[in-house]
């Protein structure tokens, strides 16, 4: 609790709790007022996203020391740096947002993946379970930033028959990709190449280029897909 100008209120206050609202907190048991009205919008405005400290090469660190005695160092510390991973690769956190649904027609889980993916979805999947009453039903996995939770949500319940969604944030790792198109046997495809470090680890054809060069050649997709990878396994040396 603080003194305000109406007695004691809670913290955090009326309105620094407004200005987080939709932002991750926690609880680390201090008592004391450890975010002000102005810190909250600050954080609220500039934040892309919520989570632990990303892989990085530091460059410069900055200090600002605050005047309350605190059973912590009260002290707010910026660090600098450059991604350890380059720009595309690396460690970071993201939100799964999940709802389970066991009422709803088939022929909606198309569009609504679709419009998932639009409003920036990292991936999105569907597991068959058994729900009560022995139900089939799906659950609906959508992977994304931890800015777009609230965006993801709300659309699963504009489009969805589900009546709650649960999310949580993950860690994950991932190798640097890049698209590149390469010469073949069958002329220029696409191809999605992965890194670790300095090695390409994986070379693999675009799908949609496969089937594509297979129909308008008259080939077998499996044919054209087994040349696409021998020919970017010879081009660049990865095991694909």
């Amino acid at each position: 609790m603080v003194d305000g100008p109406h007695g004691k209120i809670p913290i955090p206050g009326p309105g620094t709790a407004e200005l987080l609202r939709g932002f991750p907190v926690f609880d680390n048991g201090v008592r004391a007022e450890l975010v002000t009205p102005t810190g909250a919008a600050i954080l609220t405005t500039l934040a892309a996203a919520a989570g632990t400290m990303p892989a990085m090469t530091i460059r410069s660190v900055g200090y600002g020391a605050g005047s309350f005695e605190l059973p912590i160092p009260n002290v707010l510390r910026c660090f600098l740096g450059e991604s350890a991973w380059g720009a595309q690769g690396g460690v970071e956190t993201i939100a799964q947002v999940e709802t389970t649904i066991d009422d709803m027609s088939p022929q909606l889980y198309e569009p609504l993946m679709e419009r998932l993916f639009e409003a920036g979805a990292l991936d999105v999947f569907l597991t068959p379970v058994i729900m009560k009453r022995s139900r089939p039903g799906v659950v609906l996995t959508a992977l994304c930033d931890l800015s777009r939770v609230e965006d993801l949500s709300t659309l699963l319940f504009q489009e969805s028959t589900t009546i709650g969604v649960r999310w949580s944030q993950w860690r994950r790792d991932r190798l640097e990709r890049e698209l590149v198109t390469l010469p073949t046997a069958y002329g220029p495809m696409g191809f999605k190449l992965s890194r670790l470090g300095e090695r390409t680890v994986t070379v693999t054809p675009e799908f949609a280029d496969v089937s594509r060069i297979a129909r308008e050649k008259g080939l077998p997709v499996r044919e054209v897909l087994d040349q696409a990878r021998a020919d970017g396994r010879r081009l660049l040396g990865s095991p694909c």
